[in-house]
């Protein structure tokens, strides 16, 4: 095992020596122009042989996998519930009046309160 000492530190150059003498430390300076042609010159070269490659190669594009949304159609009720919210009776939209009085009905009756809400529910299709 080698054990590291502070010669071994000195001996070493330190990063902005090696900047000095020329050394990049991380990464090559890249001349721009010189990179563009070479691209240019690649792709002209390409263009030549993969034009009929190319247009063979092609994939078609594949359909989208996503299901189409089920259409679900609701319906308005008045629902008559009691204090723990168990749906008591159900009536049609237009019969609120039918819903009240059947809330108050069972309000007399008994010590649990009833209200009346709206109900929204599932048309099946028939």
């Amino acid at each position: 095992m080698m054990v590291l000492t502070s010669e071994f530190y000195r001996s070493q150059p330190l990063p902005y020596q090696l900047l000095l003498a020329g050394q990049s430390m991380a990464r090559k300076i890249l001349n721009r122009k010189v990179l563009r042609e070479e691209v240019e010159a690649a792709e002209a070269a390409g263009k030549d042989k993969k034009t009929g490659e190319a247009e063979a190669a092609k994939k078609p594009k594949r359909k989208s996998r996503a299901k189409e949304p089920v259409v679900v159609r609701l319906k308005l009720f008045w629902g008559v519930f009691n204090a723990s919210m168990k749906r008591v009776a159900l009536y049609e939209f237009t019969q609120k009046k039918q819903a009240e009085q059947k809330a108050a009905d069972l309000n007399q009756g008994g010590k649990q309160n009833h209200i009346v809400l709206k109900v929204k529910e599932q048309v099946t299709q028939e």
